[in-house]
């Protein structure tokens, strides 16, 4: 339906000299006009509209053009060149509505927008209904934290396996983000798997207390597998003596310094990080080892202030000191607390008080 000629002579003076309250006015009877017909109208006739939204975009303020954005976006058939021209506009406040809801951007604009624009537009396209893996793909190589929890926590957001390995890798350090994806109905058991490995045992019990009843059986079934591998990492028995040559060869040579320990720590080189420590604080390699096995972690502060290492190797050391026991940042920070409270020289005598109890004193 052609719109009424007295409105496209009020659009061509508003256009044309009209002040911007009378643009406004215009801008609100055209949208007034597609609205109440929009679900009649074929595309040719809803192009008349676009030509005309299009020009008065270009001439009006934010406000308005926020306000159009507003009631276009929930509309399926909204005119495509109005759509694609509001949701690539700088303002969050005019872009923001059809990011999030319009149905007439494509997956190709949305991977230009979400390579072009800001972090707010990336945490709208985040939260619509239906977000394709070309789009997660990118948003999870650009976006910020608050965009990768938005996604995760979006159950019409597909991810490719590229995509989960992404969200996987993430949550190890971030217990939110954790739960988010482990709750996912959709996450490969791959990934549930690692997931859960790295994980800490209070986030798993709230993962488990908190998923969605399809989803416990199988988190239950991976954490009984996660146990007994606990279980029988804790139990083999491990054999240092490679690991004792290399650690004091290198102390011959000079090389046993932090930097060589956080090597081993990173690239989980468990027997060699063990008896790096053992040979730094000094201490028996029997003693380190039981405090790398223990539940609790504070024990480890112990040698690794004995030794004089800095905070970064003591926080390398205990994020792995042993597959499948995962430490939180909340225990990082509370080690970190200790770590500075506690001097060199009480270190070293914990640690010969240790020995002679244990007995294992030389």
């Amino acid at each position: 339906m052609p719109a009424p000629s007295s409105l496209i002579a009020d659009l061509e003076g508003a256009i044309n000299s009209g002040s911007n309250d009378r643009r406004v006015a215009t801008l609100r009877r055209v949208t007034d006009l597609f609205l109440l017909d929009a679900e009649r109208m074929n595309e040719a006739q809803i192009e008349v509209f676009d030509d005309v939204l299009c020009h008065l975009i270009k001439k009006i303020e934010v406000k308005a053009v926020a306000e159009l954005s507003a009631r276009l976006a929930p509309v399926d058939n909204a005119p495509i060149e109005a759509i694609r021209t509001l949701a690539r506009d700088n303002e969050i406040a005019v872009a923001g509505p059809v990011l999030t809801q319009s149905a007439r951007l494509t997956t190709q604009d949305l991977v230009e927008i979400v390579g072009t624009k800001s972090q707010a537009h990336l945490l709208a396209i985040s939260g619509r209904d239906q977000v394709e893996e070309a789009v997660t793909d990118q948003l999870l190589t650009r976006g910020n934290t608050s965009v990768t929890h938005k996604l995760a926590e979006n159950a019409g957001a597909r991810f490719s396996q590229a995509g989960f390995t992404t969200l996987a890798k993430r949550a190890e350090t971030d217990e939110v983000l954790t739960k988010s994806v482990g709750s996912r109905l959709d996450l490969p058991a791959g990934v549930l798997r690692e997931l859960l490995s790295k994980a800490t045992e209070a986030v798993r019990r709230g993962l488990l207390s908190n998923a969605p009843h399809e989803a416990k059986d199988e988190i239950q079934r991976v954490l009984a597998g996660i146990s007994e591998r606990v279980s029988r990492e804790v139990a083999v028995p491990r054999d240092f003596t490679r690991a004792q040559q290399l650690a004091l060869a290198m102390q011959r040579r000079g090389e046993l310094n932090e930097a060589a320990i956080v090597e081993f720590a990173i690239t989980q080189r468990y027997e060699e990080m063990v008896a790096a420590l053992s040979a730094s604080c000094p201490a028996p390699l029997q003693l380190v080892a039981a405090l790398m096995k223990s539940p609790r972690i504070d024990g480890l502060l112990v040698p690794c202030k004995a030794a004089g290492f800095e905070w970064p190797t003591v926080n390398a050391i205990l994020k792995n000191r042993i597959a499948h026991r995962p430490v939180s940042d909340d225990e990082l920070a509370r080690a970190k607390v200790d770590y500075d409270v506690l001097s060199r020289p009480n270190a070293q005598r914990t640690l010969r008080f240790w020995q002679v109890r244990t007995g294992t004193a030389k």
